[in-house]
């Protein structure tokens, strides 16, 4: 246990001298990772990055509840029958991701709810062709 901080003492001024007083002794000789760079400094400043290192550190995934991951699925199809090469790749990337949707509504999911329903087919490739267009 540290000593008290002396009443007519500031803050700053004992802690400093507590860091020089155990640098002296040589406390922070053998920490790991002495005399290396800091890992992630070139990594762009993440406000979640505490999180994100203990997962990692700890070997935990991030494993989405299934109505959640059905919902990124669908934005991902969306986005992929947008970009489809013809209107038939489209069609299918729709269709597939609907199929999904209708069974997860039919049968339910673990999870938040899924608000989410099918895609209308004909409205997507309509909006598909239209892109192509300009």
């Amino acid at each position: 246990m540290s000593e008290r901080k002396p009443l007519n003492l500031p803050f700053e001024n004992w802690i400093d001298r507590q860091i020089r007083e155990a640098e002296e002794r040589g406390a922070f000789d053998d920490l790991p990772g002495a005399g290396k760079p800091l890992p992630g400094l070139d990594r762009h400043l993440d406000e979640n990055w505490w999180i994100k290192q203990k997962i990692e550190s700890e070997g935990l995934s991030m494993a989405l509840p299934p109505t959640l991951a059905l919902r990124r699925d669908a934005e991902v199809a969306l986005g992929e029958a947008r970009g489809a090469r013809s209107e038939a790749e489209a069609r299918r990337i729709v269709e597939e991701i609907n199929e999904r949707i209708r069974e997860a509504i039919r049968t339910g999911l673990p999870g938040p709810p899924l608000n989410l329903m099918p895609f209308d087919v004909d409205q997507v490739v309509s909006e598909w062709r239209q892109a192509r267009r300009r």
